[in-house]
Parts: structure tokens; sequence; C-alpha cells
């Protein structure tokens, strides 16, 4: 008997986390990894066998030392491009949390201002779901369709917005 596999070949799951102070900065990361260098939110590869929400908790402990104790699943973005496989990007946001920040070994966490945010170059996606993000949109599922870098399609909640 042959395995099935949910979403086809090679899918990918990850998780990213909006980590949002008290003070209205959020927490980054700037990478040093070269598979996905820059700044980024905290989050990593969903584990076989693990829900969603449990890989965002724990690639937040592991990446930063914080215990999340206040967050949501925010949505859903999905991935599409002719150089890569499809990944299925799980998106959260925080307002609590416990602990202290400690050293990364995939890079330097720093808060940052939401103006500071703003201002950083992203790719046209990512432009796209975190405005919707800071909007504090219901739960949504974002489709990106990318021909090399370029966004070619994208699809919210059923709906083409590009």
């Amino acid at each position: 008997m042959s395995e099935t596999k949910p979403f086809g070949n090679g899918a990918k799951f990850y998780n990213m986390t909006m980590v949002v102070r008290e003070d209205g900065k959020v927490l980054v990361l700037d990478r040093i990894k070269t598979d996905w260098p820059g700044l980024t939110f905290p989050g990593g590869k969903v584990e076989k066998g693990e829900s969603f929400t449990a890989s965002a908790v724990r690639e937040i402990k592991e990446e930063t030392g914080l215990t999340l104790t206040d967050y949501r699943y925010r949505g859903i973005v999905t991935f599409v491009s002719d150089k890569w496989e499809t990944e299925y990007m799980h998106l959260f946001t925080a307002t609590g949390f416990e602990g202290e920040l400690i050293d990364c070994d995939e890079g330097e966490l720093e808060w940052i201002s939401r103006e500071k945010l703003d201002s950083i170059p992203k790719w046209e996606g990512d432009k796209i779901f975190l405005e919707l993000l800071q909007k504090d949109e219901p739960f949504f599922s974002l489709k990106l369709r990318y021909e090399g870098e370029n966004l070619k399609e994208a699809v919210l909640n059923g709906k083409a917005i590009l």
C-alpha cells in the first residue's frame, strides 16, 4: 500500500508569530541563516505530529525564551511558486508573554516600532499579510502566487485582490 501525503508532495508547513508589547513595539528576528536572511517575525517549521498552535508556542520559546500567555491564530498564507515547493505559513499574533529574551543562534532579536516595521523592505505578498495582521483582520486565508520573485496573484478568502 502506498503512503498518502496531504497537500501533495513536498509541501512545507511553517508558523510565524508577531509578538507585540504593551507599548506597541513588535519583536523581530534579524536572521543570519542563508536560507531565509533578513528581518522576520520569530517562527519556524511545524514538526511531524505537532499542531500549528503548539508549533508556534514552541518556536517562540526556543528562539526568544518567551512563554506565550495570550495569542491568536490569525490566518494561513499559501505560497505557490514556479521556483520553490508550496509552503503553508500559519500566522499568529501574541500580546501576552512571560520571561526575558535570550540570545538566539538564528540571529539578533529586537523590539521595533510599527513605523520602523512599515519602513523595512518586504516582499509584495508580505506587505499584504502584515497589513491584515495590523488591521486586526479576522481569521483569513491568503494565497500568494509568485513567478520568480514577482507576485502574480493574490487571493484573499477566495477573492482575487491582485
